[in-house]
């Protein structure tokens, strides 16, 4: 795992991401999934582009199907992005996505 990506867990998440003082980007993810491995690399590229704005995080779904479960996760890779607590709505990303998608869902995080 890169420095700008960490792991998150079911029982860091709250600490982690939902009391980050700062915008959050959680990617959940599975190691099988094909197009999960495809987002993984641009999600350390937004990390590291927006260092110090935003954190990012890995979640990998199949161990940790708690949180998986409370966000309502049914495919992957979903990137969700959290603020004050809370998942943004309307900035859900579901399969893999162009970076752009990602970057334009960090912006309207740290603007609204």
């Amino acid at each position: 795992m890169s420095e700008e990506v960490q792991d998150v867990n079911d029982a860091d998440f709250e600490s982690q991401v939902l009391k980050s003082d700062v915008p959050v980007l959680v990617d959940m993810w599975a190691p099988w999934c094909g197009p999960c491995r495809m987002v993984s690399p641009v999600i350390k590229e937004i990390a590291r582009d927006n260092a110090g704005r935003i954190k990012a995080f890995k979640m990998n779904v199949d161990n940790n199907a708690e949180t998986a479960a409370k966000f309502g996760i049914s495919a992957i890779p979903t990137v969700l992005v959290f603020k004050g607590g809370r998942e943004v709505q309307g900035l859900r990303m579901v399969g893999a996505q162009p970076r752009g998608v990602y970057q334009r869902a960090v912006e309207d995080a740290l603007s609204g």
